[in-house]
């Protein structure tokens, strides 16, 4: 006689309606399935597999959780359009800092949808993302987004401008259409990434001019009354970035002993306006000593906001910011560009980039002999490949410098008598 089994459990393996189903298949992986909504607002179900039961429905939960949202699932028969707004407004928006969502945004509607949005993403090919490339690179993007509507300028009266896209910005715009991909193969809704087998060319490096020494000490001894001469001393000899510079708060500051913690960044977010955000990654924080230079300059600075707070009274915003307008409030970083501009055009130096401080810095402390290990944990770098890969002009100019000293030394002279040896070499 069969013995029936209990109630309870009968209950435990019962799944609520619309949570999907769960098993495990004969290869041994586990699969669920359950309906989500799709593109055009109807409901699909969708499969998912894992190497465990929780795996599977977890992977299984979180796409019902995004339907539930309101956000469609895409599927392996949908468009690359729609797997393209799913990954950016699903997925990727949890992880991205809002400017990057909204530079990945741009390029999915100037660049992908107009060029591969119609596909179906599962049978997107290799050789489809290859042309695509291929068109970017090649197209006038005037004439292919139809930009010119006036009929006083060049496409619209036949007389094409040639507005092609740079290889960094192509390179951009591939490594946008990997990062979907690759999730859409997480997910299991793709084999592989074909957009992963496209190489493309590398893009050469941005050339910058960095500022020599005698440069830098003519920008600060033109900065010595400009009100922002601390934020000048601090870009050239410490490397920090805009954003890190403007995001510093005076309670970061330890001017007794000397350093400085550095782990906000002041960013103009669409949403948000001018907001204080975490640095650009997690090794851009860290703790820098300062220069004296640099703690006599803050101490004044100091000084003179105190007395700027007295004037504005109650209209000053107190955010202990290190610099801020005259009232208190954050400044711009697009006021900040101009007014360094400004300061240049005063200084009669060439015109360069903010950021191209931050070049200097990094290039006069390499021709001084300084490592690019200690480079890199000032300045921040996630990796010292990417030091090393920046300011690889200078590292150059170094090894002919050592060359030349080299040959000096191997050169004939009049002195018959070699100097001691000072260690043996092994």
């Amino acid at each position: 006689m069969t013995t029936a089994r209990p109630a309870s459990s009968r209950r435990s393996r019962t799944r609520a309606n619309g949570d999907g189903t769960i098993y495990q298949r004969k290869d041994g992986r586990w699969e669920a399935a359950g309906y989500v909504l799709a593109p055009g607002n109807t409901r699909k179900r969708v499969r998912v597999y894992g190497t465990t039961r929780n795996d599977a429905m977890t992977k299984l939960t979180e796409k019902i959780a995004a339907s539930n949202r309101g956000l469609p699932v895409a599927t392996a028969d949908s468009t690359v359009s729609a797997y393209l707004m799913y990954w950016l407004d699903g997925v990727a928006v949890h992880h991205l800092r809002e400017n990057t969502h909204t530079r990945y945004g741009a390029a999915i509607r100037l660049h992908l949808n107009p060029g591969l949005g119609g596909k179906k993403l599962a049978r997107l090919t290799t050789r489809d993302v290859r042309t695509f490339l291929d068109g970017l690179r090649t197209t006038c993007q005037c004439c292919a987004q139809e930009r010119d509507t006036d009929r006083r300028r060049c496409c619209a009266i036949g007389q094409c401008c040639e507005k092609r896209l740079s290889p960094l910005t192509v390179t951009y715009v591939h490594a946008v259409l990997k990062s979907a991909l690759e999730h859409a193969v997480r997910e299991d809704e793709l084999p592989r990434n074909v957009a992963r087998n496209v190489k493309t060319t590398t893009p050469r490096p941005r050339r910058f001019q960095p500022l020599t020494a005698a440069e830098a000490r003519q920008l600060l001894q033109a900065a010595d009354d400009d009100r922002l001469h601390a934020l000048y001393e601090l870009a050239l000899r410490t490397g920090l970035r805009k954003g890190e510079l403007l995001g510093l708060h005076w309670e970061d500051l330890d001017l007794h002993g000397g350093t400085a913690t550095i782990h906000r960044s002041l960013q103009r977010t669409r949403s948000q306006g001018l907001t204080v955000l975490h640095t650009k990654t997690l090794a851009s924080e860290r703790r820098i000593a300062l220069p004296t230079e640099c703690i006599n300059s803050l101490k004044i600075h100091q000084e003179q906001q105190q007395e700027e707070h007295q004037t504005a009274g109650t209209s000053w915003t107190h955010n202990g910011l290190v610099f801020t307008t005259p009232k208190g409030r954050p400044l711009d970083p697009g006021n900040l560009t101009r007014r360094f501009r400004r300061l240049l055009h005063g200084a009669e130096l060439r015109t360069i980039r903010f950021h191209d401080l931050r070049h200097s810095t990094a290039t006069l402390l390499l021709e001084q002999g300084v490592g690019l290990v200690v480079i890199k944990e000032l300045l921040g770098h996630a990796h010292i490949g990417v030091t090393a890969g920046v300011y690889a002009h200078v590292r150059l100019r170094l090894q002919r410098q050592a060359i030349d000293t080299l040959g000096n030394a191997l050169n004939p002279t009049d002195t018959l008598d070699d100097p001691p040896t000072a260690a043996v070499v092994r």
